[in-house]
């Protein structure tokens, strides 16, 4: 596979690629390969892919599939990237105090369990950051379950800010201490 991630917004045909990084997400949390909180059949689910595209927020990355002879690309990523701010996001002290049009989100960043180690997540985010940036974004906001450690420790190298964690039931997920983090650009 080429070493560096295409990104483009995901089209209808790629619902199936995104299904199955979930599930794939799922398989490697369930086998004790990773620890991101989700939960199989509660979140992310295929509807919440679905629901993104029909918004036309969902994002993928791509790299060039060695084993297909027409040099095809594989989705390897996949994210929503828009200005919903949910609504635990309303009892945080946020540093960075901006209207919601200044403000750009990136939800369910996930990538495919056998792309990891790649450089994948943080190209993904430096490419949300672009897309801030030319959307005229000043303020970047993430969040994540305070469980998913590898996740908090990218960020935080990436330069985003945690800055306060809210225990939640988060999109179905019961007892969730989620990390709510910022960054300015």
């Amino acid at each position: 596979m080429s070493s560096y991630p295409v990104f483009r917004k995901a089209r209808p045909d790629d619902l199936d690629a995104i299904a199955c990084i979930y599930d794939r997400a799922h398989d490697a949390e369930e086998a004790g390969l990773t620890t991101t909180g989700w939960v199989r059949g509660i979140y992310p689910v295929r509807e919440v892919a679905v629901a993104a595209l029909e918004r036309d927020d969902m994002y993928v990355a791509e790299l060039m599939d060695p084993d297909d002879p027409c040099g095809h690309p594989l989705i390897v990523a996949s994210g929503v990237i828009n200005r919903i701010q949910v609504n635990v996001y309303l009892d945080c002290d946020w540093e960075y105090k901006a209207p919601d049009e200044k403000v750009l989100v990136l939800h369910t960043l996930v990538v495919d369990p056998d792309a990891r180690g790649r450089g994948i997540g943080p190209a993904f985010v430096r490419f949300y950051e672009k897309l801030a940036a030319k959307q005229g974004c000043e303020v970047l906001r993430i969040d994540t379950n305070a469980r998913n450690k590898m996740a908090r420790k990218m960020y935080a190298k990436l330069g985003y800010v945690e800055t306060d964690i809210v225990p939640t039931v988060f999109n179905g997920i019961r007892n969730v201490d989620l990390v709510l983090m910022e960054k300015k650009i």
